[in-house]
C-alpha cells in the first residue's frame, strides 16, 4: 500500500519536531537542574549579567538550527576571525564543562576514590593538556 507524500511530510514534520523538543527539553533541564548558568555566572562575578548568558545561549542556539536547516556558509576574507569564533567556542565550553564540574564535584570525588587528592592539580593539568593535544591532533593531524 503506498502511502502519500503529504502524509509522509506530516509524518517526518511531527517526528523531527518531537525528537527536537525532547532533545530541548533534556539540555534545558541539566541547565536548569544544576545551576550551570547562575554558577558560571557567579563564578565570573557578573551574577548581575546572568539574562545576557542566557540570552547569548537561545539566540546561539537557534542561529546554529537555522544554519543547520538552510545549509549557510560564511566565506570570511580576514583569517583571524575563524580564529576568534574557535577561541570564544572554546572558552564557552570550557567554562561551561567548570561550571558542570564544580556543581558535581567529579575531581575531587575522582581523586578520593582513587586516592590521588596530593596530585589533584597534576591530575588537572593532565585532563588540560590532554584535551589540548587532543584537538591539536584532531585538527592538524586527523583534518587537517
Amino acid at each position: 500500500m503506498m502511502v502519500p507524500q503529504i502524509v509522509q511530510t506530516v509524518c517526518l514534520a511531527f517526528l523531527g519536531l518531537a525528537g527536537g523538543t525532547a532533545v530541548g527539553a533534556g539540555v534545558v533541564a541539566l541547565f536548569v537542574v544544576l545551576d550551570i548558568v547562575p554558577r558560571l555566572a557567579q563564578l565570573t562575578r557578573t551574577y548581575p549579567r546572568v539574562h545576557w548568558y542566557e540570552g547569548a545561549m537561545i539566540a546561539g542556539s537557534l542561529f546554529g538550527t537555522f544554519a543547520d536547516f538552510w545549509n549557510w556558509k560564511f566565506y570570511i576574507a580576514w583569517k583571524p576571525v575563524p580564529a576568534l569564533v574557535g577561541l570564544f567556542n572554546g572558552i564557552f565550553v570550557g567554562m561551561l564543562a567548570a561550571a558542570l564540574t564544580e556543581v558535581l564535584n567529579v575531581l575531587p570525588i575522582l581523586a578520593k576514590r582513587v586516592r590521588l587528592q596530593r596530585y589533584l592539580f597534576l591530575l588537572l593539568l593532565a585532563m588540560v593538556f590532554g584535551k589540548v593535544a587532543g584537538s591539536f591532533y584532531d585538527w592538524f593531524i586527523y583534518h587537517p
